[in-house]
């Protein structure tokens, strides 16, 4: 079957200037022009907008979507298996946040007792999933999967004033993070500070520490964009360089 972009729009919910716009990219080419100059989209067109929004669902960027989907190997049923499991992980996480959710109206209603640690429970699980989504692979390749199942039980298992305690402290270290930057000198309080936040930090997952292993997560941030974004967006640009110098540089004294 075959459907102009009015026709796409009204199937697919997507605008036809969002239409006009992937064209343009090369997103979404239509199959053909007719001979009145209407954009005419078919079958593959059809599985191919499919595929974008699930991953513009997935909050994939334009240019990441262009790149898969422009692979000569790219397997439209793999892609959808990967789809679903992208999605049930999504699922668990709202599951685990409305669960929590419903507990707390229950507490506030006199039905049940709610400790303290279950009011952060769903909020630990998503979490948890979101590392798993981002890093799971990475980290279990480095450290093992004992070492991260342990570091996962412990996150989960972490009390109210725990949690809040790495909230602090993290946004502590962004902090100080950012100001070292503006005077970024290795052999300063301010750079001890910094190290020995983030060695604090990591105490709360990790079930036990080595400067080896805090020296290796250092070189692991500056490797891995994800990382490097994340001190970057939030502390400044060179942040992830300086604090794996901080690292590198108290973990050898």
């Amino acid at each position: 079957m075959e459907y102009t972009i009015k026709k796409i729009a009204e199937l697919s919910g997507v605008s036809p200037r969002t239409l006009r716009f992937y064209d343009e990219i090369g997103l979404l080419k239509p199959a053909k022009i007719n001979s009145s100059g209407y954009r005419i989209y078919g079958a593959k067109e059809i599985d191919r907008l499919q595929q974008i929004l699930f991953y513009r669902s997935l909050e994939f960027k334009l240019e990441q979507i262009q790149e898969l989907l422009n692979q000569p190997d790219f397997d439209q049923q793999q892609a959808l298996r990967n789809h679903q499991q992208l999605l049930l992980k999504k699922r668990a996480q709202i599951d685990a946040l409305l669960t929590t959710v419903q507990k707390t109206l229950t507490s506030y209603e006199g039905g049940i007792t709610m400790s303290d640690q279950e009011k952060f429970e769903g909020f630990k699980q998503q979490k948890i999933s979101e590392n798993e989504e981002q890093f799971g692979q990475e980290i279990r390749e480095k450290y093992g999967e004992k070492t991260v199942e342990e570091a996962n039980q412990k996150w989960a298992n972490m009390t109210e004033q725990q949690f809040q305690e790495m909230q602090v402290i993290e946004e502590q270290l962004l902090t100080d993070l950012a100001t070292y930057l503006t005077q970024p000198e290795l052999d300063q309080p301010l750079a001890k500070a910094i190290f020995d936040a983030h060695k604090e930090w990591l105490a709360f997952s990790w079930s036990t520490y080595t400067p080896q292993a805090h020296q290796g997560l250092g070189q692991m941030y500056l490797a891995d964009e994800r990382f490097t974004a994340y001190y970057d967006d939030r502390s400044g640009n060179g942040a992830t360089k300086a604090l794996n110098e901080i690292i590198q540089y108290y973990t050898n004294k």
